[in-house]
């Protein structure tokens, strides 16, 4: 049987031996300094003032009472220095540098090198195959290192997807970037369905692709609406972001029922073949005047009027019709038109 532990080298109590006490607390003060070994800094000879303690690794050369002694671990007990060859995986705080490191065959290196290969990285959280950097935290920080910081999203083809998902819930809700083609979009979704509310070209021109737009009118020859009457629409030539025929008017179409609330920018178009004083309207369900156009007796031709209107969604928009005309619906002639603003 050795004298010593075989891997930190530690005196054996031995059969009948004398002064026991002493090979036991010579184990204990390796023992003292080895486990969670702290090293002060790594110097060639004893330094002026140690601590009681205290550990230092010896470097090369090691000069006066560490002569000799390069790569070990010197700690002063008793007033002495006692000196400890540390092996391979020990681990060590260097409080100089306030890294840990590990002792590999080549040196001590850093338990979290300056350049490695990691396959996940955690902070705070659990990376996975697909989150291979994840973070838990209240904020993030990326300051610049110079003048200024760039956030680099590379994907491999204009097919794929380079962006920005926001959650809720981990579902989700809103994404900003090259989301499958190489225009800039800005895309919001329900939870189910993903919808593009602006994106860009390469060219810099804005797309709005869902903005409320639309041109509706009256299909036929000619319509002469009571005194009185309320008439609709019954075709788009333009409908985007969800504009609907709604509920049958007495003098023919329908109701236009509009998808969202805001400031909406309207032109109200009618063409008279022939008037004996015409008044028409375009009313908000029915009670709130929108727009008016007036064409006194004997008018005809195309009368237009535009204004900007405050709606609600789903409210219904007709038109109101007072005294006596004759409108031509060929070509358009009687259209309504509304976007967004």
């Amino acid at each position: 049987m050795a004298d010593t532990t075989p891997k930190l080298n530690l005196p054996f109590i031995l059969p009948a031996q004398a002064q026991k006490h002493v090979t036991h607390n010579e184990a204990l003060l390796a023992l003292d300094t080895l486990v969670q070994l702290t090293i002060a800094g790594e110097l060639t000879g004893p330094p002026q003032t140690p601590a009681e303690g205290e550990a230092f690794l010896v470097g090369w050369p090691a000069t006066g009472e560490w002569a000799g002694k390069e790569g070990m671990v010197a700690s002063l007990q008793d007033g002495s220095w006692s000196f400890h060859r540390p092996t391979i995986g020990c681990r060590a705080w260097f409080t100089g540098s306030s890294e840990m490191k590990v002792l590999a065959e080549d040196g001590w290196r850093s338990v979290l090198p300056d350049h490695g290969l990691f396959e996940t990285v955690g902070i705070n959280a659990q990376g996975d195959a697909t989150n291979r950097l994840a973070l838990s935290s209240p904020a993030s920080l990326f300051n610049h290192a110079g003048g200024g910081h760039q956030l680099k999203i590379n994907k491999e083809s204009a097919a794929d997807t380079a962006s920005l998902l926001f959650q809720t819930g981990f579902t989700g809700r809103a994404e900003i970037g090259l989301a499958g083609s190489d225009a800039l979009s800005i895309k919001v979704s329900d939870g189910i369905t993903w919808r593009t509310g602006l994106s860009l070209d390469a060219a810099g021109r804005v797309f709005r692709p869902h903005q409320p737009v639309m041109r509706a009118y009256r299909t036929g020859t000619t319509m002469s609406p009571p005194d009185g009457q309320f008439s609709g629409f019954t075709a788009f030539g333009i409908n985007q972001g969800g504009f609907s025929l709604g509920t049958a008017a007495p003098a023919g179409g329908n109701s236009i029922v509009v998808p969202a609330a805001g400031l909406y920018l309207a032109c109200l178009q009618i063409r008279v073949s022939a008037s004996s004083g015409h008044i028409a309207t375009l009313m908000v369900n029915g009670a709130q005047t929108a727009l008016e156009l007036a064409g006194p007796a004997g008018s005809s031709g195309t009368q237009t009027v535009t204004g900007v209107i405050e709606l609600s969604a789903d409210d219904d928009l007709t038109l109101r019709h007072d005294g006596t005309a004759e409108l031509s619906l060929v070509g358009g002639g009687t259209q309504l038109s509304l976007v967004l603003l």
